[in-house]
């Protein structure tokens, strides 16, 4: 029998917070490999991990004599220090009951000693936690502890300078494409006065009205240097957007690829069968990356924790092109528990309350509730289709800026 897991009070708030990092798991080791290091090295401990944890899950963004990217949030050590104030610490993991009987207690690394401290955000919300573990008994000073403070601090302060930095990359891509399309809706108004000045000036030059003629070629010239400009403009952009294509953009086949990373351990670890599957006619057009992973996560790890093992999970994404729009369609269908119609309408009103999953797993009742609000947030819109014991499907629409 698994115990309750602990709840911050403000988790739905801590949540939202974390949110707003929109944090790719996948993409910063680099960033705070060092801290890491420098923690484990000031403790005196074999290692060290930067932790951020959401709703199902904990995840090791960094880490220093340990190679571990993720664990289930009810496993964890972190899901106390983010409820304990300044710090939660473990002497001896071994007789505390709440973790004699974690994996990595019983197996290898074999882990005794915890010392945890939150990465707690200028809102005073802890987002997760650095935390430095040894096999051996181990004992912080004073002064290494205020140490290991100031390193925390500094991993929030470089995940708020990723933030930013995000940002003003989002901006920036915003402008291009206000300025890509600034110059296609000049040049096709313009194309047609050319073409019309043209004709205009050839029977003028039939008819012998030179003052027709004078204003026809006026009206080419100066349409022409503006056209001319924004050939230019689009030109420009190809010519940035060739050697970088390929490796910057998000598109559904990069989308498709750091799900599998990110998911596929979570699956095999409960012998289910994780599937994801693109459009083949608009997986590699690019498309914006806000929030996705966080949407998708969740509802892929909510599709895990209610499918009993040797199930499946499916995850379908598909981009549908329009003249005007596109619109990103996210289908995630599991053959697990289903829900009923009043869960159902729970979670469309934002809602969802927690239960517990087929392998026992526990449930902290914030993820379809939190995927929900960030989908509202984005103009988007959600379908379920489910009845009890006959699995769940979750049908995302989110609105597209064309690229």
């Amino acid at each position: 029998m698994i115990s309750t897991p602990p709840v911050p009070e403000n988790e739905m708030d801590r949540l939202l917070t974390l949110s707003t990092f929109d944090f790719d798991y996948t993409e910063h080791k680099d960033s705070f490999n060092d801290l890491a290091k420098l923690a484990a090295k000031v403790a005196g401990t074999e290692i060290s991990l930067v932790n951020l944890i959401d709703s199902f899950t904990q995840w090791s963004i960094s880490g220093h004599g340990l190679e571990v990217e993720q664990m289930p949030r009810e496993d964890s050590v972190c899901q106390y220090t983010i409820i304990n104030g300044e710090h939660f610490e473990v002497e001896d993991l071994r007789t505390d009951e709440r973790f004699k009987d974690k994996f990595y207690v019983t197996d290898e690394p074999k882990l005794r000693y915890y010392y945890g401290i939150p990465l707690k955000t200028k809102s005073n919300h802890n987002i997760g936690a650095l935390c430095v573990l040894d096999k051996n008994a181990r004992e912080l000073s004073p002064e290494k502890v205020e140490l290991l403070k100031i390193i925390a601090d500094e991993i929030v302060s470089r995940l708020n300078d990723i933030k930013v930095i995000n940002k003003l990359k989002n901006k920036l891509t915003e402008a291009h494409e206000t300025q890509k399309k600034v110059a296609h809706d000049i040049r096709g108004p313009l194309s047609g006065i050319i073409g019309l000045a043209q004709l205009i000036a050839e029977q003028g030059e039939d008819n012998q009205i030179e003052e027709v003629l004078e204003f026809m070629q006026l009206i080419h010239k100066s349409g022409r240097s503006i056209l001319d400009l924004a050939d230019e403009i689009l030109s420009a952009d190809k010519k940035e957007q060739t050697p970088t294509t390929t490796s910057n953009e998000f598109t559904l086949l990069v989308f498709k690829d750091k799900l599998e990373r990110l998911f596929i351990p979570q699956a095999r670890n409960k012998s289910i069968q994780l599937t994801i599957s693109t459009s083949a006619v608009s997986e590699r057009l690019p498309l914006a990356k806000n929030k996705l992973l966080q949407i998708s996560g969740n509802l892929i790890s909510n599709a895990i924790k209610f499918t009993p093992p040797g199930g499946h999970v499916e995850v379908e994404l598909s981009l549908e092109i329009n003249d005007t729009d596109s619109t990103l369609q996210i289908i995630v269908k599991d053959n697990g528990t289903g829900i009923d119609e009043k869960g159902i309408e729970k979670i469309l009103k934002g809602n969802a309350t927690s239960t517990e999953g087929t392998a026992n797993e526990a449930g902290f009742g914030f993820g379809l509730a939190l995927v929900k609000h960030l989908i509202d947030t984005l103009n988007g819109s959600v379908n379920i289709y489910s009845k009890p014991n006959e699995g769940s499907v979750f049908e995302v629409r989110l609105p597209q800026i064309r690229q």
